[in-house]
């Protein structure tokens, strides 16, 4: 078999991943696919090894490919691992920040639906762990990733295959859902900014950077988006150092005139003011 028909095959055990009634799959490159992993994007490597993959969706049943060499968890939720345990069984290796690991390891209370979280099963966490950056090579695929630091939880990654030029940054870009900021582990309106930075410095004008949940997106629609969330941020720093709680930011005009309408905006502005006092420090040196 030559190396065509190999990645054939690859990528079509990476379509056949899941079998549920609602398979979708866009074909980025040759290489990469996008899968329907329960309405959340999974990233698709074939190599003539096995599959990379980044993420594994929500739970659901389906037949595990034998050939996942490498799982990344962009971060924590459950939409992100819930096939974790099934894809280490067959042999994987699940890589994920070290923040990530103590999360999925330990139990925690979910302020937003007032409930603790048990810990993950031992087979469903991380088995690599990093803090900062790491590279690997998968066939003639290179994959560096690296930390996106409290963009959305405080174990945000991105994944990049920078042969294929595919960027994908789990939950630090929301094109189609509310951009949500987990205060309780750190997170806020400045990481997010710093992180979506970070990852317009890694990307050119023809990369496709995949989110973990809506369309690809270009450098131009991504940029697009951490400009509204810098604005964001510039409001929602004047407020805070106004002593506005959420609803007052709300009835201020916290998201008006942006590009775009939150589904509940009463969460977002709850959340965002919580990570700012969290983070009051870096606000203003005269603030409380």
């Amino acid at each position: 078999m030559n190396r065509r028909d190999l990645l054939k095959t690859a990528a079509a055990t990476a379509v056949g991943f899941w079998a549920a009634p609602r398979i979708f799959a866009q074909r980025l490159t040759d290489k990469v696919t996008i899968m329907d992993g329960g309405g959340a994007n999974v990233v698709a490597l074939s190599t003539s090894e096995g599959l990379v993959l980044v993420d594994s969706g929500a739970p659901k049943s389906f037949t595990a490919p034998s050939k996942v060499q490498i799982l990344f968890n962009t971060h924590y939720h459950i939409d992100q691992t819930g096939n974790n345990e099934v894809i280490a069984a067959s042999g994987a290796k699940i890589i994920a920040h070290e923040r990530t690991r103590q999360w999925m390891s330990t139990d925690y209370w979910v302020p937003a639906e007032d409930r603790y979280q048990k810990a993950r099963p031992k087979a469903a966490r991380p088995t690599e762990v990093f803090e900062t950056t790491g590279s690997l090579t998968a066939g003639s695929e290179q994959i560096n990733y690296g930390y996106l630091e409290l963009a959305h939880t405080n174990g945000d990654i991105y994944v990049h295959f920078t042969t294929s030029n595919v960027l994908a940054v789990g939950d630090a870009a929301s094109p189609l859902r509310d951009p949500a900021l987990d205060w309780f582990t750190g997170a806020w309106i400045g990481g997010r900014v710093d992180a979506m930075d970070l990852v317009l410095k890694l990307a050119n004008d023809q990369t496709k950077i995949v989110p973990a949940y809506g369309p690809v997106m270009t450098r131009a629609e991504f940029k697009a988006e951490r400009d509204m969330m810098d604005e964001l941020r510039v409001r929602l720093f004047n407020q805070v150092r106004e002593g506005e709680g959420p609803q007052d930011m709300l009835d201020d005009g916290l998201l008006k005139g942006l590009p775009r309408t939150w589904k509940d905006p009463q969460k977002f502005a709850y959340d965002a003011a919580k990570g700012l006092w969290a983070h009051h420090d870096k606000i203003d040196p005269n603030v409380v």
